[in-house]
């Protein structure tokens, strides 16, 4: 009776921890999709708009899901609150400490510290086509991300479930 109910929990460990890993794979690319709306919504509000640039991160970070939107918010809080602090310097502050919380990789980060580099330096269409180009590379990375989706994301499922049934196997 215990060897039957350590398998079924083996079992459903097993599973959970495929089924966790699949999420992973799944989750990337939509974060990736509402990040490029994001941008887009900044892109808008600076071009359009005329808005400054804090306000701007402040309006994106409210029409953002998290933990995008806690990244924008932590990027304009930044710059209103310290006053010595560049602009450059508070958004790679807050995209490093909000990374963890991404299912996002390093290749997404290095596009965001680079168009964080030149916002705030340039005039409006310089400003905008640097956004543009991290739409461009974000897209890249989005295609890619579900490429990786429909290849690794079934395997992780099946595998997390296979092994738990050979450690059950194993324990017999």
């Amino acid at each position: 009776m215990i060897k039957l109910l350590g398998a079924v929990l083996i079992l459903f460990a097993g599973t959970m921890i495929g089924f966790q890993q699949a999420a992973k794979f799944a989750e990337r690319p939509r974060q990736l999709s509402q990040l490029a709306h994001a941008l887009q919504r900044l892109e808008t509000e600076i071009g359009y708009g005329h808005t400054p640039l804090p306000e701007a991160l402040e309006r994106t970070a409210m029409a953002a899901p998290e933990p995008l939107a806690t990244l924008f918010r932590k990027a304009a809080g930044g710059i209103v609150e310290a006053e010595n602090l560049t602009f450059r310097d508070s958004w790679e502050q807050a995209v490093k400490s909000q990374w963890s919380a991404t299912s996002m990789r390093s290749n997404e980060q290095a596009v965001l510290i680079r168009l964080g580099s030149t916002l705030g330096i340039s005039d409006k269409e310089d400003q905008i086509k640097h956004i543009r180009l991290a739409l461009l590379q974000l897209k890249a990375e989005e295609d890619a991300a579900r490429d990786d989706q429909g290849r690794y994301e079934k395997m992780w499922k099946s595998l997390g479930i296979l092994i738990a049934v050979l450690i059950v196997i194993l324990m017999v």
